[in-house]
């Protein structure tokens, strides 16, 4: 089956949410429009404005919860990423991004009222999607209503709140290592989790205060009920055309908790599904202005339906696309396909695995840069979400948000033929990090037909039927002992552990199998002298891979754990492999990158492995060398 056709069989389904690009000014914007679901013309519509990096990737799955529901409640909903972030084309670092962002929310408005015809277009925002929305709605009158959930009201104290999170991030850090974010380097900006604000965005929202702002459409305000009374739940009350409050539980675990562990806010959907289905008697009418006008076509998959990216300033003749892709049994997966010039012979591909719960952006937007650099260089990149993930469609049956699903590998080998058979792919590279690398190895361990994987900051390298998250971790025991000896002389951890707010329990289960862990290393390496083949085995694995002609690759934040797990369960293996199985440290880098600077050490150091070609490459055996096991 050809891309094309694979591509468009989602956009036939009725309600389906389709993947679209959009002009905003002279960029292109990435976003997805939710029909409908009773097939009637709907006189509101919504367009979600969400909020600001890392609490954008933490609430990827409710903000797409609330724009189902109210698809389904028979409104058309556009959710989009403003310029610079998700999908979307790429920005000016010094631009201000909350002018710019402002006119992304008003050119999301004006499409979905020409995608749609709706009259009344209500505004939904989160955090500082919200003081963008609300900025958006006081420009003209193409805003009926707003909804605005934990608004910033004023931007100093929204600059206040970014760098205490900013300076509690910086704790961790090692005083030794040299200040390396580039975000801060240039002159006045900001790096918060991984997500810039540049000097011109810092100054602009030191000025924006919106409880000043005189036109105002009707609004409903949502807040967090942390603050609540113990049983206390507030009523919504009867819409008066004024604004309405009300304080709701589920934010904190919808915006500022890790995406594996996030929480969709059915409270707060509900409530915002009985507002907005009193909408259209509230607010007064405005003149349609799609009369007149063809509704834009809405079938979201072609030739036109892509982004357009111009090289670097090195190679400013090469011309990238990417573009929207589904494929799979049932078309169930969901990726986003960077493609090199169409000039371009070399048949190589990469495929990025989801980071934890992720959605295929990467960890910082990490995986959006890595695609555009490396379609840059000839490589035909996939950015991927696994079933259940993202937005990707989920198994009947199975849970959402799930990490390590049972099926990832059938998920990468629909990847793999997917390329292969649609774009004429010799040469496949698996990338991801954290579970996005356990990801990439146990599908080279099964067999799939790759040439390298690329493997950034493992914590573990088997998973088995029926663990959780939440249970202990291997890489716990790798790394707490050190931890907890460093607390023995901490007043505060002995306050914790008497007041009971420790579990000494979990910390015993760590220490005692701790030398558990190192004696079946031991056995494990005498096992493999002897050739005797033990299950779940890593070294053998690894050699094994090896030996098909497969380039691995780790790369460690120094530190991270995963190095000590790699030593215990692979143990004398790793030094025979030698060159075959590459191990790079990098300073100054934590689990994710956030930092700009290792980030971008980190990107070079992948690049570089990437585009290596090692003359063994060429001559695959099974006869592997000795060598030491390296950090370089």
């Amino acid at each position: 089956m050809s891309a094309e056709v694979q591509s468009r069989r989602p956009s036939q389904s009725v309600g389906s949410a389709q993947p679209l690009y959009f002009n905003s000014g002279e960029h292109r914007l990435f976003g997805w429009l939710h029909h409908s679901l009773n097939g009637l013309k709907a006189d509101v519509g919504v367009v979600v404005c969400q909020p600001f990096g890392y609490e954008a990737i933490c609430a990827h799955r409710g903000i797409r919860a609330f724009a189902e529901a109210i698809a389904a409640a028979g409104m058309p909903v556009l959710r989009f990423d403003y310029l610079g972030t998700g999908d979307s084309a790429e920005i000016d670092p010094q631009a201000d991004q909350l002018q710019i962002w402002t006119q992304d929310v008003l050119a999301a408005t004006e499409e979905l009222r020409l995608r749609t015809g709706v009259r009344h277009v209500c505004l939904l925002g989160f955090r500082l999607g919200a003081l963008l929305a609300t900025l958006a709605a006081s420009q003209g009158n193409t805003v009926s209503a707003l909804i605005v959930v934990s608004p910033i009201i004023t931007g100093r104290r929204y600059l206040r709140e970014l760098r205490t999170t900013r300076m509690a991030a910086s704790l961790g850090l090692d005083p030794s290592e040299p200040p390396l974010d580039k975000a801060d380097a240039r002159v006045g900006g900001m790096e918060v989790s991984g997500f810039a604000l540049s000097a011109a965005t810092l100054e602009a929202l030191a000025k924006v205060d919106v409880s000043t702002l005189q036109s105002r459409p009707p609004m409903l305000v949502i807040e967090s009920a942390t603050m609540l009374a113990p049983g206390a739940r507030p009523r919504l009350p009867e819409m008066q055309g004024c604004t309405i409050r009300v304080a709701l539980p589920g934010l904190v675990e919808m915006l500022m908790t890790p995406p594996q562990f996030a929480q969709v806010p059915k409270e707060m959907i509900a409530v915002t599904l009985d507002w907005l289905l009193k909408l259209p008697r509230q607010v007064p009418a405005m003149p349609d202005r799609s009369a007149g006008q063809p509704i834009r076509e809405s079938n979201s998959i072609g030739p036109t339906n892509e982004l357009t990216l111009a090289g670097n300033a090195s190679a400013p003749e090469v011309i990238q696309t990417e573009r929207p892709v589904f494929f799979g049994a049932d078309a169930l997966l969901f990726g986003i396909l960077t493609q090199p010039p169409a000039n371009e012979i070399r048949r190589r591909a990469v495929i990025l695995l989801n980071a934890g719960a992720d959605h295929h952006i990467g960890a910082s937007r990490l995986y959006v840069s890595m695609a555009r650099r490396w379609a840059q260089h000839g490589y035909v990149v996939l950015r991927m979400d696994l079933a259940g993930l993202g937005d990707s469609g989920t198994r009947p049956g199975r849970a959402e948000d799930d990490v390590f699903p049972h099926e990832a590998v059938d998920d990468i080998r629909a990847a793999v033929d997917f390329l292969r058979i649609s774009y004429g792919i010799r040469d496949v590279t698996l990338a991801g990090l954290c579970s996005g690398a356990y990801h990439a190895l146990r599908a080279a361990v099964a067999g799939l037909s790759v040439n390298c994987i690329l493997m950034v900051n493992p914590q573990n390298y088997f998973w088995r039927p029926g663990e959780t998250l939440q249970g202990l971790q291997l890489v716990e025991v790798v790394r707490n002992p050190g931890v907890y000896r460093e607390r023995v002389f901490s007043l505060t951890a002995w306050k914790r552990m008497i007041t009971g707010r420790v579990n000494i329990l979990r910390i015993a289960k760590i220490y005692m199998q701790r030398p558990l862990l190192a004696a079946e290393s031991t056995v494990r390496d005498i096992a493999r002298r002897l050739h005797l083949r033990l299950p779940n085995d890593l070294g053998t694995e690894l050699e094994e891979v090896v030996a098909r002609g497969v380039r691995v690759v780790f790369v460690f934040a120094r530190g991270e754990p995963g190095i000590d797990l790699l030593k215990l369960q692979a143990g004398n293996s790793v030094n025979r492999l030698a060159e075959r199985c590459r191990i790079v440290t990098i300073n100054g880098g934590d689990h994710v990158f956030t930092r700009s600077g290792p980030r971008a050490i980190m990107e070079q150091v992948v690049s570089d492995e990437l585009f290596a070609r090692p003359e063994w490459l060429d001559k695959p055996s099974a006869n592997l060398k000795t060598g030491g096991l390296k950090f370089e």
